[in-house]
């Protein structure tokens, strides 16, 4: 089983390949919660040239409260992890992680179908991307 679900945009810049993302995130329910620029943070940390990538923290409130109910250690997972990164091509490729993946360190049956909305929702968002593009 794959840990994430991804696609590649050919003929966008980064900036409207994150503007995309966070709408598609938005048309299925989740609010971006942290928005990380790895590139930044490693030239300011580390003097270290990287190519654009970050990564947003997506969040929909309600399977978050859901999760939180059963598992109140789930927390420690949230938010569900979505990057944009630059390809050495140009391309952009949006990479979303795949909550079934995070869960199967955690025994309780219970979550398992909070995570498969969740998954059915982030690939509906990568689904999105691919037909806009």
């Amino acid at each position: 089983m794959e840990y994430y679900f991804n696609t590649v945009l050919s003929d966008t810049t980064f900036e409207k390949a994150i503007q995309s993302t966070t709408s598609a995130l938005k048309n299925e329910g989740f609010g971006v919660l942290t928005e990380i620029d790895i590139k930044n943070t490693l030239k300011q940390k580390l003097d270290v040239h990287f190519p654009n990538y970050t990564i947003l923290g997506a969040c929909n409130p309600s399977f978050a409260h859901k999760a939180l109910q059963v598992e109140n250690k789930i927390g420690t997972m949230l938010p569900c992890n979505v990057i944009v990164r630059e390809a050495e091509d140009g391309n952009i490729e949006v990479a979303a992680v795949n909550p079934i993946a995070s869960m199967m360190g955690v025994h309780n049956e219970a979550l398992m179908g909070i995570a498969e909305e969740v998954r059915d929702k982030l690939k509906r968002v990568i689904e999105a991307l691919q037909e806009s593009h």
